[in-house]
């Protein structure tokens, strides 16, 4: 263990007399000596300051010694400082020296200072050292007690140094000037390894002095509020050796159910592999389905379709959720289509995207069937998983000009590669141990009666479950160690997109099966992904299974556990296994290609694959059980370590492992039955009949107070201790503690900078390059430990490979650390503490080890033979090595242990009660170095061991020990005050108490009534604390207190708010009652409520020694001898020796003590200002209305009334205005008490009845610190009494930064000119709009030559003015939104990426640095590349813009609280629901107001200042609160993503508009079946503030029958927005003009809002001056002058410039602030039943019109843009190298019949066909037949809207916008069956390639290479003609080429249409002429005496005419022989 020591000796010639402290720092750690009292010119220390440090001392680190002039009252004052490099004490490890120190201004003064160091290397390369070398030791047994003292102090490693060739002896030569201190140390015996070098003995006392001084303020770093001060090191620090840290939260954070929704947009489908389909996609999350509608006959499909899924699970049963997308080819009611491909990906992995969201990708589908095959096509999908609190930032949907890169946007995580290969997961299943019993007793005699089998009663299998596919091994009847040997085999693409493997265990039963245990094998923490990384591969070795408790019972309520759901409290079984991945060859002709699950066998694994057995030996002790919950205190009580099945007294039924052990040393392999029967004597060992003892002896508890009993264990201490025999795999756990160390010190170390960053101390730098520091060497250190042991048997290529990644990132984590140290300045410590920060989150990662050895220790407590309450201590956190940085953490040290209920019965109230607290003493390893295992105990017992004599008995572990060495403290615990408790009560308050807790004692406080923030001051003395152990060692580690905050119940038992932990300080009775550690500091101490926070408590606990009387203890020393327990009681002189306890000073508390002058905080005296304004949205109490409201202020004692609200209804504001109150409060900010406001309701009779509540737990924001009058240059950030800057008013958004031009601040007190010309790319991004007149003019002109250039392009561009409408300024608005995002990623990206080059390249070298350069040569081209793409485009005619938010506009102004804040009120309890207790449902009103503290007395300027109103104080010139009537103009332009309310996952919305009493429902014109529905209505309505403020936008469903349901509403406070200054009445234009689409909505032209503002903020100006220039305060601003009205003729005015002011008018010194823009908001809806989830956002605006000034303009027409109705005329003329399908009747040639199908898609029931060509032979075919398309068309959307009813059923028509395609296919026509579809081609209207000219130069390409080629719009060629490719896709999904069309597109709009009318086919009008087909061409029943002469004649005439003779032969012949018969009769009878 490496430490450095620094003796600080004396200080000498100092100046004059008085007080002295010493601070020494080192590595970034202060620590500070006692203080001199009272000397003069020297000043002794005689201090030994420790660091013990995980690095090598570094040649050139420094150590810093200051001197100081102490004072109580006063700062400290610096006498001098002294620094040296530490090079000389590196080298030779010791140095003693006398130097002066040197004052602040770097010269050196008289003083001087001396000291000696000592520094000790791990491998003892500077000498060694002990710390008795700093104490003279004399002669007589004093001198050995006080060093035995000092040794244990220290825990330092006396001379033993670890290395382990080194023996003691060995190393006594190179003690120096050792004297008798090593000899004294070897007599005692008290050769003692130290432990846990992680810990700083030190308490973190950070630099005291700076809590005092004022902590400096910076304007708008964090919201205050938000900053929780409890310390987070308070209980962690100071912890030494021989105690662990205690867990603060208590409950397990896994397991309880959570709300989640799971939205899929499924968008389209493209590249699908087949001909002609009809596809759907399902969509399916676990066991949910969902389909798309389907569509007909196409290959990429567009649905848009939105679904969504909502789960109420716990987080790790959603995150294995499977999501599947397959896309099936014509499903309908009768079957279930075939599949085309899936695409498979777990919850977990969207989840842990940025934003929780995939966004618009593409999804590559394949075919699980056949995994030869490739991909089978894309579907583009957005997928988002919301948890409760999570806001998903939705990219902003607008028009997707974009064309789609499908290659660049697929639906992967980062880092995954596009390709991905197929792969086997092999899961081999080889044997488990140790399962439970599965059935009752009473069963298995059932079983025995009937079957007469007496067999193990469990029939295990195991089912392991992979990416959505199960698969089981065979089932092993009647075993409790079954042997399996099988694999499960899985193929799934790789690397795959689910993270977690299931292996379960479970047990076969007739009935239903049961889980018996689970583990998850996490794939990330088997695989590596780097360059250097390795294929997921584990074992083979064996998983330890946790769950339930093995009793078995039929219902099992902790079954849950048993399916891996919570935390497991028992061990179930350990299972062997092991998993490989095999990447596939998909191209090898052997290859099975289908991926189902299959099931092999494998050969038999031997014993020793998993390593050696080992005896472990698992000791432990219980020093204290208290706080044992009164349920089960009458009881007696035991309490059981288990560890595995071993110990386990009750359920556990392992062989007994001896029998295995003697099986493996002998290899002899008997007769098993031979083997059972040796083993009943089985533990007759060599070592003595070591029998474990698991369970400690029953004890009945003894009552502690109301609440808690403790069990009397006082001196005598119970112990347990178990063998047990698991394999040796102790190297696995060694290396995760060596990590778990350093992440441990890096966790604490950035805990203290956070700490030292939020309490605003100095130099947080130094701490966090002394953290870095400890981290890389930390780093190498693990690199030199880990390794160790590489041939151990049992080492798997698993650890193989993990040892060599962890090294090398290890490795490059410390070079990273050190190169970090060297960029920490003082202003970039934030953004390096993230980094460090993601240093630890890496460490944890690597730290936790997938392959287990040594199950987890398990303590259960038992009342009555069953189990009560648990806790579970992982094994390696108490593993011991030889090497300490191995050693687990908790590892014979005293763990403060806090049981819990198990299972379910954890969560909510009843696991936040403590079931018991132990203190307990553990230790495991292996049997043979068991020598160490009491080491760690507190000194001073003596062992009790069994009574056995006999051979071994020395070696036995005691059962118990007796401590014969007690102390005695007196426990003082200051509780001052604690604040933001949990409300328990229902009227939203508590009345809380604190019960202290500290070993065996514990005390209340007083209770206070009705508050969250109460102030006890009150001082709790425990007199008589027994401690058991030795002194020192206490005052290193004592006991934690346990405070918990209760609430108050007049009936029934106290409830319980929370809990937290304190460590004392410490003071022994030899130490010196004062600075620096006495009297202690006041801190704040987090209070949790299970896992959430519920409060924080501010108080100082201090432990002070009572010394014995001499007498007293020259009998126990007597006694000793005799072995009886000393009762040493306190002695006279006892008390006396104690700081004094002052007296109660005020005599109403009676016996209450306050809290001593010393530690309560120093008061100064504050005034407080209050604005009452108002109260709003009063809810009412006990169902009776609040009429008389009063607001009561209270602070600290003190507080104010307001005036009563005589009338609430009527009016609701207060009648005066302001009023203050004066009040003592802590001169450190930190510490102030928060400002208490309540309401209450003044009834009849005096009555007062409370309404709600609200704590202001910070007053830091409105405490008012006067503007600097000497900096003229007003940029200084002047304070507003908010604490927010004037510049940024609170928002930090970079649009509200002034663009100013870098002279600003040259000439601070002259004019500042204000340059506007930004350069284009700003102005793009700030959407700041340009007003100089010429630069338009010039745009112009140059597209003028542009268009020229084009070669005479018609002038449709120009964009005519009358064209623009609203909408154009929306759209192009959202493309300046999209492009500023897509900017501010890529300047992110890039800069990240520059910092990772940087840090790599600091460590690489410079080789990097050229690549990077290169790389980012490469990168800048491609980033050139969309501007010069877009150069090709004609620009973009300039519309003004609005500003489009993509939040509420609330976010971007700070809430409108710029001088009016809103406090909510609340009442009733707290929800206990989950971390974001959500109070919503507490709030039952508002308060609106403001405070303003100030220190008294004030400066006389500002009340001096003119106009300054007495009465207003410091709220001067704010407007009266009178009621007040507006005009409000709501604008909702659209809503997007809303949440599905209807079977049929649409909605039909309509908008419900409340205000006040009014109410606007839009329900007639609901929006059918639409998730994006764009409203564009704007709606006005009258009202009176303050009565009607909150205005509410619902989107409410449409339902024919039954209710509307309510979709999501948002709600505007606008009366915040109308009084606020940054003037949201109506938001401020771009630029002015008085008639078009850009009109001036508000009433007040620009230069009378100038006017005003100027007049209202007392500022000079504005003053108009010739050459467009406008002066105001000493600012001048430039703009145009002219103005055209609607004749085009142009007047001269000052509008514009007053614009421009109003634009910048944030650049105004003193009162300048951004003004709202004219913009459009999106606001996300929210649904009181589905709290905190998105169920939609809405877009919208709010202008607000105050009556008493001119009435406004007609509202803005904003409605939906009608679609514009077109023809498609397409002609298709002819058709060319046609494949030919069929063979000919009676030829066998090849033809075909040819006809063209064409339709626009989404009409595809308006098909059209041409007629039939028949018989072509050569693929050609000749048409000239005419398709005609009507279509309604969104010019600026880009897209067809298309209104048809979805089914027979539906009530209405459904609008659906799709984009503009057209499809034509090529058909072959069969008369009897099917048509045979040829082949298609899709175009896309807007951008399709342009047709070639002749049939020749038509081919694939102008497919393939769509992207490339350049491309045209029907839209603006309106007609084209050409040749265009026919494709289909071959048996290899190969796009062939399987014909030409000719044909012409002709676009007319409706209007043209009906002037020229044409006809269908060949129709009239315009008809065109029949084709000149080849006369071949017809069908053969139609002419068949053409075809006749055609087909038959014309081939076949010579085989006809044969064929013609041979038929009449024959008939000849026939006749002849027919005839001949009857011929001969006649001749022969001669007839």
């Amino acid at each position: 263990m490496m430490a450095l020591v620094v003796h600080l000796k004396k200080v000498s010639h100092l100046r004059g007399k008085g007080d002295r402290i010493a601070k020494v720092s080192f590595r970034g750690l202060p620590l500070c000596s006692r203080v001199a009292e009272n000397c003069g010119d020297v000043a002794h220390f005689n201090e030994t300051f420790r660091w013990p440090i995980a690095s090598r001392l570094d040649e050139n680190e420094m150590l810093e010694i200051q001197v100081f002039n102490y004072s109580k009252v006063f700062s400290n004052r610096l006498v001098g400082t002294f620094c040296m490099v530490l090079q000389k004490v590196a080298e030779e490890g010791h140095l003693e020296l006398t130097d002066t120190l040197i004052d602040e201004n770097n010269t050196s003064i008289k003083t001087s200072v001396t000291i000696e160091i000592r520094y000790q290397a791990m491998d003892g390369s500077t000498g060694t050292w002990i710390d008795g070398e700093f104490l003279e030791v004399p002669d007589d047994r004093d001198g050995v007690f006080a060093f035995e003292t000092d040794s244990l102090l220290s825990g330092q490693s006396h001379g033993s140094g670890t290395s382990h060739g080194r023996s003691l002896h060995g190393s006594i030569p190179t003690f120096r000037k050792a004297g008798k201190g090593v000899f004294s140390a070897m007599k005692l015996g008290k050769i003692k390894n130290s432990k846990d070098d992680h810990k700083r003995d030190e308490p973190a006392v950070l630099d005291m002095e700076d809590l005092d001084r004022k902590a400096k303020r910076l304007a708008g770093t964090l919201e205050p509020d938000t900053i929780s001060l409890a310390s987070v090191t308070a209980v962690t620090t100071n912890v030494s050796n021989k105690r662990s840290k205690p867990d603060i939260k208590m409950e397990p954070g896994s397991g309880r159910p959570v709300d989640y929704q799971i939205s899929i947009t499924v968008v389209e489908a493209r590249q699908l592999i087949g001909l002609n389909m009809d596809p759907v996609v399902c969509v399916e999350v676990g066991d949910d389905k969902k389909y798309t509608s389907m569509k007909e006959s196409t290959n990429c499909p567009y649905y848009n379709e939105y679904f969504v899924f909502d789960f109420h699970v716990p987080p790790d049963v959603l995150f294995d959720k499977i999501i599947k997308l397959s896309v099936i080819h014509s499903k309908n009611l009768l079957r279930s289509g075939t599949l085309v491909g899936t695409f498979k990906m777990d919850v977990g992995t969207v989840y842990f995207q940025p934003e929780h969201q995939f966004y618009h990708k593409w999804a590559i589908l394949s075919d699980p069937d056949d995994i030869t095959a490739g991909c089978k096509g894309y579907v583009k999908c957005d997928i988002a998983v919301v948890g409760k609190g999570d806001n998903i930032k939705t990219p902003h949907k607008a028009n997707e000009t974009d064309e789609d890169d499908i290659e660049g946007n697929l639906l992967l995580p980062e880092g995954i590669p596009a390709e991905r290969q197929w792969a086997r997961f092999y899961v081999k299943i080889y044997r488990a141990e140790g399962l439970p019993k599965m059935n009752t007793t009473i069963m298995a005699n059932v079983k025995k009666a009937f079957i007469g089998e007496n067999r193990d009663l469990v029939d295990p299998y195991v089912q392991v479950q992979f990416a959505g596919q199960k698969g089981k091994t065979s089932v092993q009847k009647s075993s409790y160690e079954p042997i399996w040997n099988e694999q499960i085999v899985f193929t799934e693409l790789f690397p795959p997109l689910c993270k977690r493997i299931k292996v379960q265990i479970r047990d076969s039963d007739k009935v239903n099966d049961v889980a018996i245990g689970t583990h998850f094998i996490d794939l990330r923490k088997i695989s590596n992904d780097g360059d250097k990384g390795f294929l997921p591969t584990l074992g083979p070795a064996w998983v330890n299974m946790y769950g339930s408790t093995r009793q078995y019972t039929l219902m099992d309520e902790h079954q849950d556990l048993n399916e891996g759901i919570g935390e497991g409290v028992s061990f179930r079984a350990r299972l062997l296994v092991s998993v490989a991945v095999e990447i596939l060859d998909t191209t090898s002709p052997e290859i099975i290609s289908s991926s189902d699950v299959q099931v092999e066998g494998v050969s038999n694994i031997s014993e020793s694959a998993t390593g050696k057995m080992e005896e472990f030996f698992l000791f432990g002790s219980f020093l204290e059980a208290t706080m044992v919950d009164r349920k089960i205190g009458d009881k007696p009580i035991t309490f059981e370590i288990t560890i595995g099945n071993y110990g386990n007294q009750i359920d556990g039924v392992s062989k007994s492992p001896a029998a295995k052990k003697k099986k493996k040393d002998g290899e002899n392999e008997e007769d098993e039955n031979e083997l059972i029967l040796n083993s009943s004597e089985d533990e007759a060992e060599e070592e003595g009949d070591l029998v474990s003892v698991s369970t400690t002896p029953l004890m009945k508890p003894v009552i502690t107070d109301r609440n808690y009993f403790h069990l009397p264990y006082f001196e005598k201490k119970p112990c347990v201790y178990i063998k047990s025999w698991w394999q040796d795999q102790r190297r696995r756990l060694y290396n995760s503690n060596i990590m778990d160390k350093i992440a441990d010190k890096l966790e604490e170390g950035l805990n203290d900078v956070q700490e030292i960053i939020k309490t605003e101390k100095a130099f947080p730098e130094r701490r966090l390059r002394g953290v870095l520091e400890e981290l890389s060497v930390g780093c190498s250190r693990f690199v030199a430990l880990a390794n160790k042991d590489v041939n151990l048997a049992g080492r798997t290529k698993l650890d193989r490979e993990r040892l060599k990644s962890c090294m090398r990132e290890l490795d490059s984590m410390g070079q990273q650390a050190k190169q970090l140290r060297t960029q920490v300045k003082k202003n970039t410590v934030k953004d390096r503490l993230k980094l460090a920060q993601s240093f630890l989150q890496r460490l944890r990662f690597l730290a936790d080890e997938p392959q287990h050895s040594i199950p987890d220790v398990f303590i259960w407590m038992m009342s009555n033979n069953k189990r009560i309450a648990y806790a579970r201590i992982p094994s390696k956190d108490i593993l011991y090595s030889t090497v300490e940085e191995e050693t687990g953490k908790d590892c014979g040290k005293v763990k403060a242990a806090f049981l819990k209920l198990p299972g379910k019965k954890s969560f909510g109230p009843a696991g936040w009660t403590v079931q018991a607290k132990l203190e307990l003493y553990l230790w495991l390893g292996v049997n043979r170095q068991r020598k160490d295992f009491l080491s760690g105990l507190p000194n001073g017992f003596e062992e009790v061991k069994a009574v056995e004599g006999g051979p071994g008995f020395l070696s036995l572990p005691p059962l118990s020990l007796v401590y014969s060495m007690k102390q005695v403290f007196q426990l003082r615990a200051h509780m001052y005050q604690a604040r933001s408790l949990f409300a328990a009560d229902s009227s939203g308050l508590s009345d809380p108490f604190a019960r202290v807790f500290f070993s065996t004692h514990s005390q209340v406080t007083e209770v206070l009534s009705e508050t969250l923030c109460p102030t006890w001051d009150q001082l709790l003395v425990f007199d008589d604390v027994e401690l058991f152990g030795e002194a020192s060692e206490l005052r290193e580690d004592p006991p934690i207190i346990v405070v918990e905050i209760y609430d108050q119940d007049t009936v029934g038992k106290a409830e319980f708010i929370g809990r937290t932990f304190a460590k004392p300080t410490i003071k022994m009775c030899d130490e010196h009652y004062g600075p620096p550690r006495f009297p202690p500091q006041l801190e704040y101490f987090q209070i949790y409520r299970g896992n959430c926070t519920a409060g924080e408590l501010l108080a100082a606990f201090e432990l002070l020694q009572i010394p014995f009387d001499s007498e007293e203890i020259r009998r126990a020393l007597i006694a000793v001898h005799d072995f009886a327990v000393p009762k040493i009681k306190i002695g006279q002189g006892g008390k006396a020796d104690l700081p004094p306890i002052e007296g109660s000073t005020d005599s109403e508390r009676g016996p209450i003590l306050p809290v001593p002058l010393g530690i309560r905080p120093v008061l100064s005296r504050y005034r407080i200002e209050v604005l009452f304004w108002g109260l709003r949205d009063l809810k009412r109490i006990n169902l009776a209305q609040v009429d008389r409201p009063r607001v009561d202020i209270e602070c600290a004692g003190r507080g104010v009334q307001s005036a009563l609200i005589q009338n609430y209804k009527k009016n609701p504001n207060f009648s005066t205005l302001v009023k203050w109150f004066e009040v003592d409060l802590p001169e450190n900010e930190l510490l102030h008490p928060p400002l208490n406001i309540r309401v209450v309701d003044c009834r009849a009779f005096g009555r007062y009845i409370l309404v709600g509540t609200h704590a202001v737990s910070s007053l830091r924001r409105f405490i008012y610190s006067p503007p600097d009058k000497t900096s003229n240059n007003w940029a200084s950030a002047a304070k507003l009494m908010n604490g927010y800057m004037v510049l940024t008013d609170g928002s930090t958004q970079p649009r509200s930064l002034p663009s100013l031009s870098s002279r600003t601040f040259s000439r601070p007190a002259g004019d500042v000119i204000v340059n506007l010309d930004t350069e284009p790319q700003i102005r793009k991004m700030d959407t700041v709009v340009k007003l100089d007149a010429t630069e338009e003019e010039s745009d112009k002109e140059k597209k003028k030559k542009k268009k020229k250039k084009k070669g005479g392009l018609d002038e449709e561009e120009e964009t005519d003015e009358r064209v623009l409408d609203w909408w154009s300024k929306y759209f192009a608005s959202i493309e300046t939104l999209k492009e500023a995002l897509r900017t501010q990623e890529a300047a992110h990206a890039e800069a990240e990426e520059r910092e990772d080059l940087e840090i790599a390249a600091e460590v690489a070298g410079s080789k990097i640095k050229e690549k990077s350069r290169e790389k980012k040569g490469v990168k800048d081209k491609k980033k050139g590349q969309p501007p010069e793409s877009s150069e090709k485009q004609p620009l973009k005619a300039k519309v003004d813009e609005l500003v489009v938010f993509n939040k509420e506009l609330e976010s971007e102004f700070g809430n409108f609280e710029d001088w009016l804040h809103t406090f909510n009120l609340y009442r009733g309890k707290a929800g206990d629901d989950d971390e974001h207790a959500l109070d919503d449902d507490r709030i039952v009103g508002r308060f609106k107001g403001s405070l303003c503290m100030y220190k008294l007395p004030l400066s006389e300027e500002i009340t001096r200042e003119a106009g300054y109103d007495p009465n207003m104080g410091m709220f001067q010139s704010i407007p009266h609160n009178d009621p007040i009537n507006v005009l409000v103009r709501i604008y909702v332009v659209r809503a997007t993503d809303l949440h599905p309310a209807d079977i049929n996952g649409k909605a039909d919305p309509y908008i419900v508009i409340r205000l006040g009493k009014t109410e606007v429902k839009d329900k007639e014109n609901y929006i059918s079946k639409q998730l994006n529905p764009v409203f564009g209505k704007s709606f006005d309505i009258e009202a009176t503030f303050p009565m009607e403020s909150m205005l509410t936008v619902s989107v409410y469903d449409w339902d024919l029958v039954g209710t509307d349901d309510l979709i999501g509403e948002t709600k505007i406070d606008l009366e915040n927005r109308f009084y606020s200054k940054f003037r949201a009445t109506c938001g401020i234009s771009s630029s002015y003009s008085v008639h078009g689409y850009n009109i001036w909505r508000d009433p007040m032209k620009p230069t009378q809002i100038l006017t005003r503002l100027c007049k209202e903020g007392k500022i000079d100006g504005p003053h108009y001056g010739p050459g467009g220039k406008v002066k105001v305060a000493n600012r001048i601003f430039t703009g145009p002058t002219e103005i055209e009205d609607e004749n085009g003729l142009k007047k001269q005015t000052e509008e514009h410039l007053a614009l421009t002011v109003l634009n910048h008018w944030e650049e105004i010194p003193r009162v300048g602030c951004k003004l709202v823009p004219e913009h459009v908001e999106t606001r996300p809806l929210l649904n009181p039943d589905k709290p905190g989830i998105e169920q939609g956002r809405i877009e919208m605006w709010v202008d607000m019109f105050p009556s008493d000034m001119p009435a406004p303009g007609p509202a803005l027409d904003i409605s939906p843009r009608k679609p514009k109705s077109f023809e498609l005329r397409v002609i298709i003329w002819n058709t060319d190298d046609v494949i030919l399908e069929d063979d000919a009747f009676m030829t066998g040639e090849k033809m075909s019949d040819i006809y063209v199908r064409g339709w626009l898609k989404g009409q595809q029931e308006d098909k059209q066909d041409t007629d039939v060509h028949y018989h072509s032979l050569t693929g050609e075919g000749n048409f000239n037949w005419r398709f005609v398309f009507p279509f309604e068309y969104l010019v600026a959307e880009e897209k067809i809207v298309i209104s048809k009813k979805e089914s027979m059923f539906s009530w209405d028509e459904t609008e659906y916008k799709i984009p503009p395609r057209l499809t034509l296919q090529v058909w072959d026509a069969d008369h009897f069956s099917a048509d045979d579809f040829l082949g298609a081609i899709e175009l896309d209207l807007n951008r399709f390639p342009r047709g070639a000219k002749t049939a020749k130069q038509c081919s694939l390409d102008m497919i393939r290479n769509e992207h490339e080629l350049p491309t045209i719009s029907i839209f603006k060629q309106k007609r084209v003609k050409g040749w265009w490719p026919f494709v289909a896709r071959d048996e290899n999904d190969e796009m062939e080429l399987t014909g030409k069309v000719e044909a012409e597109l002709h676009l007319v709009t409706a209007e043209e249409a009906e002037k020229s009318p044409v006809g269908l086919g060949r129709n009239e009008p315009d008809p065109l002429e029949k084709p000149n087909r080849p006369d071949t061409s017809l069908m053969w029943f139609l002419g068949p005496l053409k075809s006749i002469r055609y087909f038959i004649w014309h081939n076949y005439r010579w085989l006809i005419l044969k064929a013609l003779g041979l038929i009449l032969l024959l008939l000849m012949l026939g006749l002849f022989l027919y005839s001949i018969p009857g011929y001969l009769v006649k001749k022969l009878l001669g007839a």
